[in-house]
């Protein structure tokens, strides 16, 4: 089996098993929703800056809530039919590409709940999508290669927010920019200055997790 079919067998899989259990879709509807709803009884008024700032702030959270699993729930066992049948890449490849699937549907969903309850202030609708997909694309890159890592060590948890924490901050300060430039607080010439850089991180971390993951497959 070459390896674009074992990409997309893979990725069939964890279509299928998310959809038997439904754990992580119906955590993060909770979450979304849960703190979607602290926010219409907390503000009276949510300014444009504000509904930046919690936007990237749920997806952030609900993000690590969503992608954390991806290797940590794995047991041993599983892991080691997975490296019998399957090429590594093609194993973190899979999941990352599922994990940024899911999440950028949380992001319309965030999008659509926070929306209706605060508003709407997004003024270019392409350039706020276009943040939206590079934003799922790079947290999906970084907290699954994160998870793989962790899930060798005994304290996953506690090792998947240290390793996560320096590499998720210049991606989320990007995001938080393209999105003001979107939303209209930044009139800066620099929006495509930005995207390129959120980009060029994207490809940086999925040549770096492409690199470094069949030597940590093979641990």
């Amino acid at each position: 089996m070459n390896l674009f079919k074992e990409i997309i067998f893979l990725l069939r899989k964890e279509f299928k098993l998310e959809w038997r259990q439904k754990y992580a879709l119906s955590g993060i509807l909770l979450y979304v929703l849960s703190t979607v709803f602290i926010i219409y009884i907390s503000f009276q008024r949510v300014s444009p800056q504000l509904w930046n700032v919690l936007f990237w702030i749920i997806m952030l959270f609900a993000s690590i809530n969503a992608v954390v699993k991806s290797f940590v729930q794995e047991s041993g066992h599983r892991q080691l039919y997975y490296y019998q049948l399957a090429n590594p890449i093609a194993i973190l490849l899979s999941k990352m590409l599922y994990n940024a699937s899911l999440l950028l549907l949380l992001s319309v969903l965030t999008f659509s709940a926070l929306s209706f309850i605060a508003g709407n202030p997004v003024e270019e609708a392409g350039q706020f999508s276009l943040a939206l997909l590079l934003g799922s694309l790079g947290f999906s890159i970084t907290f699954t290669f994160v998870s793989a890592i962790a899930a060798k060590a005994d304290n996953s948890s506690t090792l998947m927010a240290i390793l996560s924490f320096p590499v998720v901050i210049p991606i989320l300060l990007l995001l938080v920019n393209l999105s003001a430039h979107s939303i209209g607080l930044l009139q800066s010439t620099m929006i495509g200055r930005d995207i390129m850089l959120l980009a060029s991180v994207d490809l940086i971390l999925v040549a770096l997790g492409l690199v470094l993951f069949p030597y940590l497959w093979r641990d």
